[in-house]
């Protein structure tokens, strides 16, 4: 009797079912983005995927619930009724979880502040300010990522953003200065006022700046959109200090340089595009617990650099 009560535990054991198991969170994760955002593309975007892969996750998750998310047409996708009634308790469900990793990470005795900024600004206005602040605390541990698109501060773990924005009644948002544009170039180039033969320098990102500058101060630059186009502004920069041509300078990107004397105006007319260069910081909530003394540290250094 005993071997046979042993034998039928064991046969209860063995034939025990596993537990159900749920689509790839990574798929849920796309579903969400997807459904937010309403785009397959934008949603690719944001995380740092193909739109491709992001179609193959949501195939898999309306295969695994045997319903259809998103209406599929010629001219992009849309939520079905099952997806719009699934997409706010999704986004709630990541937010709840990108709060906690952010409690998780804060727990590490010094944690790393991660910033978040545009390329331009990672490479032209950051560097000298960190700097000064890791020489009154060398304990900083800061990282930064450089990025065309500002990042969800809800949901990336980013503890502070760094772009160009319009002003916000927001008090999470804190403006640093005025976007203030006009002509820079070399001390070394000739000519320069003639903007109608100078070469003008275009930014991919800010291609329109010549366009916005001369309509605003009715100043003539021929054809706004000729000359050599490049990628990063801080390569446009270099090539202006060269003496390759001008470019629209945006005052607190090119204030290090001409302070330096590598870069000078080429017009003494000035715009101001409606822009502020701003810090982003997520809700009081969810801030990294030294993230408000290293602002007041930054800002301090920022007023500094202005005042010189």
């Amino acid at each position: 009797l005993f071997l046979g009560v042993e034998k039928l535990r064991l046969n209860v054991k063995a034939l025990a079912p596993r537990r159900p198991k749920g689509p790839p969170l990574n798929a849920l994760r796309a579903f969400e983005a997807a459904a937010r955002l309403e785009s397959f593309v934008s949603a690719a975007a944001e995380l740092g995927v193909t739109a491709g892969a992001v179609s193959q996750h949501i195939k898999t998750i309306e295969a695994w619930a045997g319903t259809t998310l998103f209406e599929r047409s010629a001219h992009g996708v849309s939520l079905s009724a099952s997806g719009r009634k699934l997409t706010e308790e999704f986004t709630d469900a990541f937010d709840a979880l990108a709060a906690a990793t952010q409690s998780l990470r804060s727990l590490a005795p010094n944690p790393e502040l991660h910033i978040a900024a545009l390329p331009s600004i990672a490479q032209l206005w950051l560097p000298e300010r960190l700097g000064k602040l890791r020489e009154k605390r060398p304990d900083l541990n800061v990282s930064v990522t450089a990025m065309e698109t500002p990042p969800s501060l809800v949901r990336d773990l980013f503890d502070l953003a760094v772009f160009f924005s319009f002003p916000s009644k927001s008090s999470d948002q804190i403006a640093i200065s005025e976007d203030i544009i006009f002509p820079v170039c070399s001390p070394k180039l000739e000519n320069e006022n003639n903007l109608e033969s100078a070469q003008l320098l275009l930014v991919h990102t800010w291609r329109d700046d010549w366009k916005i500058w001369s309509e605003a101060t009715g100043v003539s630059v021929g054809d706004p959109q000729r000359g050599p186009q490049y990628s990063l502004y801080a390569l446009a920069v270099e090539e202006a200090k060269s003496g390759a041509g001008v470019l629209m300078g945006h005052g607190c990107l090119v204030e290090q340089d001409m302070r330096s004397g590598y870069l000078k105006r080429a017009s003494t007319e000035e715009v101001r595009t409606g822009r502020i260069l701003a810090l982003e910081l997520p809700h009081s909530s969810k801030r990294h617990p030294g993230i408000e003394e290293f602002v007041k540290l930054l800002l301090a250094e920022a007023k500094d650099s202005d005042e010189k």
